[in-house]
């Protein structure tokens, strides 16, 4: 299994909070076998330590230091909220990138993940995908 797959993309979510927000993103985590339950609760408690907002309308929710036993693979998750959501102080968030990592993979994939959203126009592509395909081709920088 990959670390990213087009059944790991929610395309046009509508979520009511931020909380329903890291939820969604935990739970696609969870169903597709990276990460036990528990995990989104971890991905809720690094939330409330530091604020996983990245600029650019991004955020890279992901569990606390000790969630590491919930993590039975890595694997991303990426859900698209075009009408974007409150992650507080007016940082509007349209693309969640939920994250687990194990052993030290995460330093891999986040800096893949810097790399590709550090390009506005990359950014504005993700959010505007009408298909998986579209944001898997980003990430491979197939385009």
């Amino acid at each position: 299994m990959s670390i990213l797959a087009k059944e790991n993309i929610v395309l046009q979510a509508s979520v009511a909070n931020k909380e329903e927000a890291i939820r969604l993103t935990g739970g696609v985590l969870v169903d597709r076998g990276y990460v036990e339950p528990a995990y989104i609760e971890k991905m809720l408690e690094r939330e409330v330590l530091t604020s996983t907002y990245m600029g650019n309308f991004i955020a890279i929710p992901h569990g606390t230091e000790d969630s590491k036993r919930e993590v039975k693979q890595s694997g991303i998750a990426i859900v698209q909220v075009p009408g974007g959501v409150d992650f507080g102080s007016g940082n509007i968030v349209k693309l969640l990138i939920g994250i687990a990592g194990k052993d030290n993979e995460h330093l891999d994939i986040l800096s893949q993940i810097a790399i590709v959203c550090s390009e506005e126009e990359n950014v504005e592509k993700l959010v505007n995908a009408a298909t998986a395909e579209e944001i898997l081709s980003i990430f491979e920088g197939v385009n």
